[in-house]
């Protein structure tokens, strides 16, 4: 139950605007810097990302051309299990975490030398320690035992893990609440006003105001940042995924296409479509999915799928986060990320920091939308 007083539902010390993952971890954050924080959810209507999230808590293979990005998602994972057992003692919801690595498969050699070459310059450049193994076919038969005929190797990084997605939306919400913070769903907000007080965000229910703002509504960033002096320049990107019926354990290590829940079902994925705001499922690109899967494990192919969806993916031109203050509002921020299960840590942990001090650091500057920007001048 919130600790809110009813008569002060006008006002706020902190609101955040989106209640999926990146908004939800950075609300708990705050609530846990012991502001009082609302948060501001357009509900079950919303293109929600977190629903259609694969899980993966990832390190391997990301940031190769920004290594601020490699060092921000492995100071991340390495936060998950802190975060996994806070969550679990605090709310009871076990949102599933375990990091027995993680491996990305290969199907021919050329994407095995491929993949090499990019975690070597990932290694070189990214100024952090971690490590990767190369597994060629033996070492990885060995690790999984029933792979198909078709896979050469795979990466191995012991940095890598996984989570579940929804269970984890819905700890960082009871998390929320047992801080005192307030959740108003059916609350899109329409309009935001900004003066030297603070902001005033308009929603179909009556206006509130706030002393700090947070722009965590994914999609949405793209709209609202302009009202507040910011861009969140972001595209919908479709991934569809397939959900199995339970099967004996197999598979305790999470990959790219293909991982093991706690419960014992399989979640299969890792589309790419662009096709705008739709978020249906077509059944070439769960034909792609399934037929990967079986050609991964052929022993797969008798098992039933018992689900399937599309999510719109918050995607950045080039994939990585956008995290950005108002020069012209210093209270207003913004997030803007699609791995939202991996950052959760963070989000939760630094990042609501940054808000709480009122500063993001000099060295965020890189994850500014100032990056898309295309010089003209020499």
């Amino acid at each position: 139950m919130s600790t809110h007083n009813p008569a002060n539902r006008q006002q706020t010390q902190a609101a955040v605007i989106g209640g999926g993952l990146v908004g939800m971890g950075v609300a708990l954050g705050l609530a846990r810097q012991g502001l009082k924080v609302t948060v501001f959810d357009e509900g079950d209507v919303a293109l929600r990302a977190s629903r259609g999230n694969f899980g993966l808590v990832w390190v391997q293979g990301k940031g190769v051309d920004m290594p601020e990005y490699a060092a921000w998602t492995r100071h991340s994972a390495d936060a998950w299990p802190e975060l996994a057992a806070e969550l679990e003692e605090t709310t009871g919801v076990a949102v599933g975490h375990r990091r027995p690595g993680g491996l990305h498969l290969c199907y021919s050699d050329e994407e095995m030398a491929e993949r090499e070459r990019e975690l070597r310059r990932l290694h070189n450049h990214s100024g952090i320690e971690w490590r990767y193994e190369m597994l060629d076919r033996k070492a990885l038969a060995d690790l999984l035992p029933g792979i198909g005929p078709a896979v050469v190797g795979a990466s191995y990084s012991p940095a890598d893990g996984h989570a579940s997605p929804l269970y984890l939306l819905r700890a960082l919400h009871a998390g929320f609440h047992q801080r005192g913070g307030r959740y108003l769903g059916d609350h899109p907000v329409r309009n935001i006003t900004a003066d030297a007080h603070g902001f005033r965000l308009e929603t179909p229910r009556g206006p509130v105001t706030a002393e700090k703002l947070v722009l965590a509504a994914g999609l949405g960033n793209a709209t609202l940042a302009p009202m507040v002096g910011m861009r969140q320049p972001v595209r919908p990107q479709r991934g569809q995924i397939l959900v199995t019926e339970k099967v004996r354990p197999f598979l305790e290590m999470p990959t790219t296409y293909l991982r093991q829940t706690v419960e014992g079902s399989l979640m299969l994925g890792d589309s790419h479509e662009e096709v705008g705001f739709n978020d249906g499922t077509t059944a070439p690109v769960m034909q792609d999915i399934a037929r990967r899967a079986t050609t991964t494990f052929p022993f797969l192919r008798g098992i039933r799928v018992v689900r399937a969806w599309g999510a719109l993916r918050v995607m950045s031109a080039d994939g990585h986060p956008i995290y950005e203050q108002s020069p012209d509002y210093p209270g207003a921020f913004a997030a803007t990320a699609h791995s939202g299960v991996t950052l959760a840590a963070a989000h939760a942990g630094r990042f609501a920091g940054f808000i709480a001090e009122g500063r993001l650091p000099d060295d965020f500057a890189v994850f500014g939308p100032e990056r898309f920007d295309v010089s003209t001048t020499h």
